[in-house]
């Protein structure tokens, strides 16, 4: 996959579970959305903490903990593997 760019919302923690989650099978792609400032995934969470929020048809909605707050994230999938990817990031 290509160069993302630099994106200054996203902290190495959060970089590093990115480039985890796209050398799983069955990943296309990891695509960095929106960042939220000030809010957190939960009491206790850590920078690079990652939450799925549903999965949808090509892949799965998720967010993950950066220092400057949440970092939307899209992992594009190949189809129908959408839950074996799911409950391997949960491992990771």
């Amino acid at each position: 996959m290509p160069s993302r760019g630099r994106h200054q919302s996203s902290s190495k923690e959060c970089h590093r579970i990115m480039r985890r989650i796209e050398a799983l099978d069955g990943v296309i792609g990891v695509i960095i959305g929106r960042s939220y400032g000030g809010k957190s995934l939960g009491a206790g969470s850590s920078t690079g903490s990652l939450k799925i929020q549903r999965k949808v048809p090509g892949g799965i909605k998720a967010v993950t903990q950066s220092t400057k707050g949440l970092q939307e994230l899209f992992i594009r999938t190949e189809p129908g593997t959408e839950e074996a990817i799911a409950e391997a990031i949960l491992r990771l």
